[in-house]
C-alpha cells in the first residue's frame, strides 16, 4: 500500500489506517480477543501500518488489545491514541489538565507496551483548559521522547490555530465521508494552510455507506448507533437513496459502495488518511483494496453532481454529544 505524509513533521503512514475502536467498544458485542488480534495483524500483513485507539475505548481495554497485537511489530507501525476524558470515561466529561495528560501518557505507554506514542490526540477540546496549556503539556512529552506527534480530534479552527502556535499539530482527526462533508467548509482549508494532515474517522458513515444497513436493520442493545438521529429507521429509509446512488457509480468502476466511498476520500487531498474500522476479515480486505482504485477528474465530477441532488437526513450526533465538537 502507498504511504501518505501527515503534517510537516514527516509522519508517514499507510494511505488507509485501521480504526480499532469497534473491535470491542461502541458497536455492539466485542470481538473475541484472539480474533481481534488476528484481524489487527492481518491488516498489517495487508499493508496497513497506522492503527488508531484511545484510552476511552473500553475504557482502557482497546489500548491493551492494540498493544498486545502490535508488540511484535512495534517498529514497523504507527500507533495513535487519545487523552481528554475524565478517568477515561466519555460520560464523565472532559479533563485535559496538563497533569492529567501526563498521567494518561504514562498509562497508555504501559497498555500499548511501548516506549513512545507516535500520535497523541486530544480527544475533544476541554473548554476549562486553555489550549495553550494542552499543547504545552504535549510539547513537553515530545521533548521527553514519550510522544512523537500532536493531534486534535473534532476541534474547531480557532482551537487548531491556538494549539499549532505552541506545538505544531501533525493531524486533525474528525468525521468525514460522502455523507458528512462538514470539514470541507473550514477544517480542511485550515489544514491545508497550516500544513496539517487530516485523519477521517467513520469514512463509511458508521457502516451505512457499505450498503449493508437499511431501515429494517436491528442493532445490538449497546450499539452507539441506537442513539444517533441519522440512524433512526426513518432517516435510514430516507438516506437509502444515497447508497443506491453510490452502488450505481461503483458498478462502473467494478467496485463496492464502500470502496468507492474510501477512494473518494483518498482523491480529495494527498494528506487525507481514512481509518475505517471493522470486525470482519472480508470487510478489511474489501477496504484495503480500495487504496488501489483510482478516480479521475470525470469520475469525481459525476460523483459530485450526483451528491449535489441528495440531502442527507438526520443529525450525526445526539445533542449532548454534538455540543462537544467543533470547539
Amino acid at each position: 500500500m502507498k504511504t501518505r505524509t501527515l503534517g510537516k513533521q514527516g509522519l508517514q503512514v499507510s494511505a488507509l489506517g485501521l480504526g480499532c475502536m469497534g473491535l470491542n467498544y461502541a458497536y455492539g458485542p466485542a470481538l473475541g480477543k484472539k480474533e481481534a488480534i488476528s484481524l489487527i495483524r492481518e491488516a498489517f500483513a495487508s499493508g496497513v501500518n497506522f492503527f488508531d485507539t484511545a484510552e476511552a475505548y473500553g475504557p482502557f481495554t482497546n489500548e491493551e488489545l492494540v498493544g498486545e497485537a502490535l508488540a511484535p511489530l512495534r517498529d514497523q507501525v504507527v500507533i495513535a491514541t487519545k487523552f481528554g476524558f475524565k478517568d477515561g470515561v466519555v460520560s464523565s466529561g472532559m479533563d485535559s489538565r496538563p497533569e492529567r495528560i501526563r498521567e494518561v501518557a504514562e498509562a497508555s505507554l504501559k497498555r500499548l507496551k511501548t516506549d513512545r506514542i507516535d500520535l497523541f490526540y486530544q480527544h475533544r477540546v476541554d473548554p476549562k483548559v486553555p489550549m495553550e496549556d494542552v499543547a504545552g503539556a504535549v510539547k513537553d512529552l515530545i521533548a521527553q521522547g514519550k510522544v512523537k506527534h500532536f493531534g486534535l480530534s473534532e476541534a474547531g479552527v480557532a482551537s487548531i490555530r491556538r494549539a499549532h502556535a505552541v506545538q505544531p499539530v501533525t493531524a486533525i482527526q474528525s468525521e468525514y465521508s460522502l455523507w458528512w462533508r462538514e470539514p470541507e467548509r473550514e477544517i480542511l482549508p485550515a489544514c491545508e494552510e497550516l500544513g496539517i494532515g487530516f485523519v477521517a474517522f467513520s469514512p463509511l458513515g458508521k457502516g451505512f455507506l457499505t450498503g449493508k444497513i437499511d431501515d429494517q436493520t436491528a442493532f445490538a442493545k449497546d450499539d452507539f448507533r441506537n442513539i444517533v438521529p441519522r440512524f433512526s429507521p426513518e432517516a435510514r429509509k430516507a438516506n437509502q437513496g444515497l447508497v443506491e446512488l453510490l452502488a450505481s457509480i461503483a458498478e462502473t468502476k467494478r467496485a463496492t459502495p464502500a470502496q468507492l466511498a474510501l477512494t473518494w476520500l483518498l482523491a480529495q487531498n494527498p494528506w487525507i488518511v481514512p481509518i475505517p474500522g471493522t470486525t470482519k476479515l472480508n470487510r478489511l480486505n474489501e477496504n484495503v483494496r480500495a487504496a488501489a482504485i483510482e478516480l479521475n477528474a470525470e469520475d469525481l465530477r459525476k460523483i459530485g453532481d450526483a451528491l449535489s441532488h441528495f440531502q442527507v437526513q438526520g443529525d450525526r450526533y445526539p445533542a449532548h454529544l454534538a455540543a462537544r465538537v467543533g470547539k
